[in-house]
């Protein structure tokens, strides 16, 4: 079968794959002292070559063996990205070329997977590829805001200048976060405790004082028997109870990673809990106006800027909303009402987005916008824990009173008949 050259024209290109190997070596430098380190290279006679440009006679260059355990590192984190994006940024106002900055960085990563991805990256860069190319082959780790920043930051030159933005703009997402998390799961982990514990005494403790009640021969309280039965109810079915909270959990985490209509029917209902919908909005918020400050400030046009931050709200309403007001712009009309017309921008954002719109500073006033609903969730979270702590007491000391209760009161009946 032939093949038309406009077919090979349209072919893709092959994946380039990187070559480089860790090798470890050791030497001696021209006073005769004793030297040795780890560095990636070609082969082993590139790494010779390189170490005798330097002043070292090597004496062992060997391919670096890989640990039985652990060989993949852990996944590369979101505060990983944020302290590459600092560093590199710094290093670069200092003057350091971007190659010599990540080397240097790739020298102090301690995570193989990170370590190694950071070595792709300043591999693709030696060959010819602009930085937004290369993080561009790591997606998961380099999400659409990150790579189109970095593009616009390359456009303009002002690309250390966009690190720094970035890096200050993740370790804020980052710290957000983090209050949410203990907001939500701090609590959600003393309950779990606390049920643990109670499944644990009702299998193992209340049936050794169930045998010395039957000793007694004497009719048990209501309160005890209702004690006793879920006792029994545990002992014999506790592989279908716990069965069925493992079903549960992992239906629940499955449906909320592969249903989008779950994702945001659960994000919908959060919305609307008490206190925790309060902090989910204003959340929100601080993460939908920083994002479009940060964007807005690199120079990406605003509809394209809407399109990136949809997804950094971290709630499908918001990112529906988010969506609808894209659309609205795209067709001449001005944020401000476009955020108007979804129902869920408080006024006092449409109001100031209302304000750097007309003063041409609305990354400014997003900026602010989003420093005071970053301050709000750092309060309410601050709230909910000092308010939370005397209730969670409260719920244990009942359940596990209760037991110790029932389990006590056949002994009170039978001392008050002595």
């Amino acid at each position: 079968m032939a093949v038309t050259r406009s077919a090979v024209k349209n072919a893709p290109a092959p994946v380039r794959e990187n070559p480089l190997n860790l090798f470890v070596w050791e030497g001696t430098d021209k006073r005769g002292v004793k030297m040795k380190g780890e560095q990636s290279s070609k082969n082993a006679n590139f790494l010779r070559a390189e170490l005798r440009k330097q002043g070292i006679t090597p004496t062992v260059v060997k391919v670096k063996p890989k640990p039985l355990f652990g060989a993949a590192g852990k996944p590369v984190s979101p505060k990983e990205i944020a302290f590459f994006s600092r560093q590199l940024a710094t290093m670069m106002k200092s003057g350091v070329p971007i190659v010599g900055a990540l080397e240097i960085i790739e020298g102090g990563q301690k995570n193989v997977r990170m370590k190694k991805m950071v070595e792709s990256i300043r591999y693709d860069i030696e060959s010819g590829s602009s930085l937004s190319e290369a993080i561009g082959k790591h997606p998961v780790q380099f999400d659409e805001l990150y790579r189109n920043l970095v593009r616009a930051g390359e456009s303009a030159g002002v690309l250390e200048t966009v690190l720094d933005t970035i890096a200050s703009y993740k370790e804020n997402l980052e710290a957000l976060k983090g209050k949410i998390k203990k907001a939500l799961f701090y609590p959600a982990v003393v309950i779990a405790v606390a049920l643990l514990v109670s499944a644990i005494l009702l299998i193992f403790v209340v049936p050794q004082f169930e045998a010395v009640f039957k000793q007694f021969g004497a009719d048990l309280p209501a309160f005890t028997k209702i004690i006793v039965g879920a006792s029994r109810f545990m002992v014999s079915n506790w592989y279908i109870v716990f069965g069925a909270a493992f079903a549960a959990i992992f239906s629940f985490i499955f449906f909320k990673k592969r249903s989008l209509a779950f994702q945001h029917f659960l994000d919908r209902v959060i919305l609307k809990v008490p206190v925790i919908g309060q902090i989910m909005h204003n959340s929100a918020i601080a993460r939908f106006a920083r994002t479009l400050a940060v964007t807005f400030k690199a120079g990406v046009p605003l509809v394209e800027a809407l399109d990136t931050v949809a997804g950094s709200t971290g709630n499908t309403v918001y990112e529906k909303a988010v969506h609808r007001v894209r659309d609205d712009v795209s067709v001449g009309y001005p944020l401000n009402m476009s955020m108007k017309q979804v129902n869920l921008f408080p006024h006092m954002v449409i109001q100031m987005t209302a304000i750097g719109e007309e003063a041409g500073a609305l990354d400014a006033m997003l900026f602010k916008v989003a420093e005071y609903y970053e301050q709000e969730v750092n309060n309410a979270v601050d709230a909910l824990s000092s308010l939370i702590e005397p209730f969670i007491m409260i719920f244990i000391g009942g359940i596990i009173g209760a037991m110790v209760i029932g389990m006590y009161l056949p002994i009170f009946k039978l001392a008050a008949t002595m």
